[in-house]
């Protein structure tokens, strides 16, 4: 938790924001998840929402903030003798709420109560999306809805809840305070740690799921954990490979995509691609300085007033040109970036906004989230799951995470279907490319008040040069 001014600050600026919005706005801290049954639950992790507003790292609270007296209660309950005798004596709910700079405090119950007697005196009750079903069937039986009602509807966000308190919370949220900033460089050095561990480990003959056991223990060992589902694999060609039953096979690639998630619960995320043996063939050197490129580029082109979107068409650009270096492609680059080809190579998007969430705020709606009002999803494979498109101001965190990767269905479905329109070489593809996996290189930015940085104080080996001598230690 941060200072209790923090939280002060962060719902005044929200009240301010909503100046001119009727009724109240409620906040549902998660419960704890049983993986089989009541007392073996599924590890304990706060809703981000709540964290950012309330700070409190427990489970059972909730909060209303009315948005035209400004007055805020927390919801909770105080533990019993029971729940003493197996987890000692706790803080009082009331000494919890004073921590985070609230001074009125109820029980849980009554939190219900008070939302009923709004809704039925014709208040307006704001809501964010939920990310947790036990939260959004909380909400949904108070408001008269169904549970999924109260879910974001894929990328377009909840028509159900509040536009009004979600927009206004992901203005803020978009935007990392010091405090924040200080977070997210400090994580940035575990998970710095982490993949240092994850390059050290990769030999012939070890078992992928060893390497990943141990850099997992970095994480929990200085931090809560990992922030996502571990990828290593050397099915780089597959985005969210999560298996790690192979053996390391000298002469694959190994694609590393993992970060670390703080005890204040601020995430890193960085990918980097290895060679098992220790050093690249002339055919991955290839493909591999055209990624590096492509990320030295984005993040050169990182700036506050510039679009993300136009850094990911840049980006795709430089690809595309180096591929046609290379015969892969064919034709005026113009032409094939307009046209989408560079989605046969990166069906991905050049990054995502980081934070609390490691993709932040993703619950409540990518559009939402990543676009500025005047600006519309593409339809293109590719630039179509861009997840932040919008223009870059201070204090914005991003990903920049270009990448090529070889799929073999989708080079046949392209080939078939003709979606490239003549620009794609298939026949090199197939003689050489086939089993080549992919490629993709992740450093967390920050955009500053002139440019860019990236988080933490110092950055993993990321050249041909760098990669190699890192693992020929």
């Amino acid at each position: 938790m941060f200072a209790k001014e923090v939280y002060i600050r962060r719902r005044k600026a929200l009240l301010e924001r909503l100046s001119g919005e009727k009724g109240i706005a409620i906040f549902v801290g998660n419960v704890e998840s049983p993986a089989q049954y009541p007392d073996n639950c599924y590890k304990w992790r706060q809703d981000s929402t709540w964290i950012y507003l309330f700070g409190i790292d427990e489970p059972r609270y909730a909060a209303i903030i009315d948005l035209e007296s400004g007055e805020e209660t927390i919801y909770a309950d105080d533990v019993e003798i029971d729940d003493i005798i197996w987890m000692g004596p706790q803080p009082s709910v009331q000494s919890m709420a004073e921590s985070v700079g609230v001074s009125r405090t109820a029980s849980y119950g009554a939190f219900d109560v008070a939302v009923l007697k709004a809704a039925v005196s014709g208040r307006p009750v704001h809501f964010v999306p939920a990310s947790r079903l036990e939260n959004a069937s909380k909400i949904a039986a108070l408001l008269g809805f169904e549970p999924k009602d109260i879910f974001s509807q894929g990328k377009k966000g909840c028509p159900e809840a509040s536009e009004a308190l979600t927009r206004a919370i992901i203005g803020m949220r978009l935007v990392k305070d010091e405090d924040e900033i200080r977070e997210l460089d400090a994580v940035a050095e575990t998970g710095f740690e982490m993949h240092s561990v994850a390059r050290d480990g990769i030999r012939e003959g070890v078992v992928e799921q060893s390497v990943v056991g141990a850099m997992e223990g970095v994480s929990l060992a200085k931090g809560w954990g990992t922030s996502f589902p571990t990828i290593l694999t050397q099915h780089g060609e597959i985005f969210h490979c999560h298996s790690h039953e192979n053996v390391f096979t000298k002469g694959k690639l190994v694609v590393v995509d993992a970060g670390v998630e703080s005890n204040s619960h601020y995430a890193s995320d960085h990918t980097r691609t290895y060679p098992v043996g220790g050093r690249y063939s002339s055919l991955q050197k290839d493909i591999y300085q055209t990624v590096l490129e492509c990320n030295e580029l984005a993040f050169s082109l990182t700036k506050p007033g510039t679009a993300y979107r136009d850094v990911h068409l840049a980006a795709c650009r430089h690809m595309l040109g180096n591929l046609s270096q290379l015969g892969l492609v064919k034709g005026d680059l113009d032409e094939m970036l307009s046209l989408g080809v560079a989605g046969l190579f990166m069906p991905h998007g050049l990054g995502h906004n980081m934070g609390i969430d490691v993709h932040d705020m993703e619950a409540y709606g990518e559009d939402l989230v990543g676009y500025d009002p005047d600006q519309s999803r593409s339809p293109q494979l590719g630039l179509g799951s861009l997840r932040m498109a919008r223009r870059l101001v201070p204090g914005n965190v991003v990903t920049d995470e270009p990448g090529i990767y070889f799929i073999p269905d989708l080079i046949a479905l392209w080939k078939k279907e003709g979606t490239d329109k003549g620009h794609v070489n298939y026949a090199l593809l197939e003689k050489h490319y086939l089993d080549f996996g992919g490629i993709r290189l992740e450093d967390d930015v920050l955009v500053t008040a002139d440019g860019a940085r990236r988080l933490g104080s110092r950055r993993l080996p990321i050249t041909i040069e760098e990669v190699e001598e890192a693992m020929s230690l």
